[in-house]
């Protein structure tokens, strides 16, 4: 789990005011630091929490691991930790989350937010680079005062960048190629 996730309402707030539907899927972590109810009050639709109801899942979404293959134009990891991104590096799925990132063909957006500490792990690097190479559209954490006090690079990038990413990634693309003055 990270702090960041804080800003994720914020986020969501943002993608509807655009025109987007969104739904959101909270690991077992991020239940911890953000309620399910806070992210579905403000118009987040659908909202997964674990696979099993034992886990915050419901039981009539059978098939919601499938969902977002199934109906996302994007899909976007926001904050990813340091975890998240071994898991999506290395096709785990062992959770909601991880598999319907696996399951999902389309465009990915990672946003990470973790210690610098973590980010500037050896392991976090090459599973960085890893999903680079993959084609996802992996933003560069920001640099600053992170929650535990220290300062370095590990913050979740802002959240109008990581707007930016996502709605770049579903847009027509028309001025593609086109120089504007």
């Amino acid at each position: 789990g990270s702090v960041a996730i804080c800003k994720t309402p914020e986020l969501l707030r943002m993608l509807l005011a655009s025109g987007m539907n969104a739904g959101a899927t909270l690991t077992r972590a991020a239940q911890r630091f953000v309620h399910p109810l806070l992210l579905e009050s403000l118009g987040a639709t659908p909202v997964y929490g674990g696979m099993w109801a034992d886990e915050g899942g419901e039981p009539h979404d059978v098939f919601g691991h499938l969902d977002p293959a199934q109906n996302a134009d994007v899909m976007a990891m926001v904050p990813a930790t340091a975890n998240a991104l071994a898991k999506l590096a290395h096709g785990l799925a062992d959770d909601m989350a991880s598999t319907q990132a696996l399951a999902f063909g389309g465009p990915f957006v990672i946003a990470p937010a973790m210690n610098q500490r973590l980010w500037e792990a050896p392991a976090t690097r090459e599973n960085w680079e890893i999903l680079k190479r993959r084609g996802c559209i992996c933003i560069e954490p920001g640099l600053g005062c992170m929650a535990c006090g220290e300062e370095g690079r590990g913050r979740l990038p802002d959240i109008e960048e990581i707007l930016y990413h996502v709605l770049r990634a579903v847009g027509p693309g028309d001025l593609k190629g086109r120089r504007v003055l």
